[in-house]
């Protein structure tokens, strides 16, 4: 069963790579053999529910094998057919993987249950399912987790660090996933030190080992130490060369170490080789070189034989579906490129740093001054410009965004009074923007964030919640509603506990 699921496992990652259709449906197919070994070893089915039957060790483990093969088939369905059938069929299968999960993990906990000579690989593949759905249901928008909640989803984080380190794999890909997340979507906080710690091991005992490496240079990077990063990405790209779609990851992890670096030239040579190879988003690849273009000279531009305007305007017609949807990133690269569509066109204030906001990268240069204090320089020279361009109906948008992204480096800085005057500035010019429509809530987010590191716990909740109640419909709304429900916890936690602790007498 296990060996099965493993290989198919192998299989879907090959397919999330490559985007293949083929690959896809290889990875279907062997993912529902798999399925099919795990149906031959599982107790016959009844009207009770799991838990409150009698299993031998080899029919609990089918059944643990068997949901995350449903979780996985899931996955691969979306991915292979865009119809609205094809979705409830998948929204089927998570649903019945998550009550099996949740059905494992009750018999796990019950007095009745008797540890087999398995036990630690049932026990850590249990609550890594368990904890890898507690985790991404935490981290969702209260309104999404309500309708979630009508069918039986729920997300609980206290759940998922109560399960320690049962099993290192295991606690290891929820560090790591946790960090990952927390980094992108979150405040940027995640569990890097245990993450470090427990990634230790696996580097000792496979020092060559490809996945190992790549986390190890997140890990650095994370902490803001480029150069360390840059090398473990490398290092990690010459440990195998049978999955160049493995490259592929290590490459946008390069890209944004140089631009963190503001290095836009070798930033532009990551970009140009993720255009070439990957199919994951040509439109986001196309945007991006144009952007580290738009950050050179025309004298430095030459060498490459692109134009930042051509490929400005090849990016609309780069667009792609993956399981019925466009990317986030790609829609969002679309509407900033469509500016150069006119005849004479306005240039973006300056792209690839607004680009870094989106994928919460002020959050990395923010640990080490030197980094920031670059970008700050970078964003002054781009005010500059502005004020000595003619007006047009793309000035107070270009003015804002440049505003958020200093207000952000101010901070960093620890020069909280002019941030905070930057952010304000931004609210308050909010009826004059006419496009980008999403800096007033992510101006609100950030003046919230500064309030809670300075203690101003009611004061940020009231900004957090105008940015989430009050705006609708704007670019990147997803990930901003994420970041604003991980400040909403964080700052709802900090006060709940300084309510709980006893006065002295």
């Amino acid at each position: 069963m296990y060996h099965a699921l493993t290989y198919a496992t192998i299989l879907e990652m090959q397919a999330m790579m490559t985007f293949e259709p083929q690959d896809i449906l290889t990875a279907g197919n062997t993912m529902k053999e798999a399925q099919a070994v795990c149906q031959r070893f599982r107790k016959k089915s009844s009207f009770n529910s799991l838990a409150n039957r009698q299993f031998t060790e080899e029919e609990i483990h089918a059944e643990l094998c068997y949901a995350e093969c449903l979780l996985q088939r899931a996955a691969l369905t979306f991915l292979q057919d865009e119809n609205m059938i094809s979705f409830i069929k998948g929204g089927i299968k998570v649903r019945s993987s998550y009550q099996t999960y949740k059905d494992l993990h009750t018999i796990l906990q019950s007095p009745s249950y008797t540890q087999g000579e398995n036990h630690c690989h049932f026990e850590g593949g249990v609550k890594l399912g368990v904890g890898a759905f507690s985790l991404t249901l935490s981290m969702l928008p209260t309104r999404i987790l309500r309708l979630l909640e009508v069918v039986g989803f729920s997300g609980n984080k206290v759940l998922l660090k109560s399960f320690g380190s049962v099993q290192l794999s295991f606690s290891f890909f929820c560090c790591e996933r946790k960090s990952l997340e927390c980094c992108l979507v979150g405040t940027g906080e995640g569990d890097v030190e245990d993450a470090e710690k427990l990634l230790q091991p696996f580097l000792k005992q496979y020092p060559k080992g490809a996945i190992f490496l790549f986390f190890a240079g997140r890990i650095e990077e994370i902490r803001g130490n480029l150069d360390a990063a840059i090398v473990k990405f490398e290092e990690c790209c010459e440990a195998q060369q049978h999955w160049k779609q493995f490259h592929h990851m290590c490459y946008w992890e390069l890209m944004w170490c140089f631009t963190y670096k503001r290095q836009w030239k070798m930033a532009y040579f990551y970009a140009d080789l993720l255009s070439k190879e990957s199919a994951w988003s040509k439109a986001t690849y196309a945007y991006m070189k144009a952007a580290y273009l738009s950050m050179l000279s025309k004298e430095d531009c030459k060498p490459f034989a692109e134009s930042e305007m051509e490929l400005f305007r090849k990016v609309s017609g780069l667009k792609q579906k993956i399981a019925g949807k466009s990317l986030p990133t790609e829609k969002f690269a679309i509407r900033k490129a469509r500016r150069y569509l006119a005849e004479s066109p306005i240039a973006l204030p300056a792209p690839p740093l607004e680009m870094m906001y989106i994928w919460n990268g002020y959050t990395v240069i923010g640990k080490h001054r030197d980094l920031t204090e670059g970008m700050l320089k970078t964003l002054d020279e781009a005010q500059r410009r502005l004020e000595h361009n003619p007006t047009s109906d793309y000035t107070i948008d270009d003015q804002c965004l440049v505003s958020l992204l200093k207000g952000l480096c101010l901070k960093h800085l620890g020069y909280h009074e002019e941030a905070e005057h930057y952010f304000t500035l931004v609210l308050c010019n909010e009826t004059q923007i006419k496009y980008d429509h999403y800096l007033v809530p992510n101006a609100l987010l950030e003046h919230g964030l500064l309030c809670m590191e300075q203690g101003r716990m009611e004061e940020a909740i009231k900004l957090l919640e105008t940015a989430k109640q009050n705006y609708k419909n704007y670019s990147m709304e997803s990930r901003t509603h994420f970041r604003i429900q991980a400040a909403l916890l964080k700052a709802r936690s900090t006060m709940e506990n300084v309510h709980s602790v006893p006065s002295t007498p």
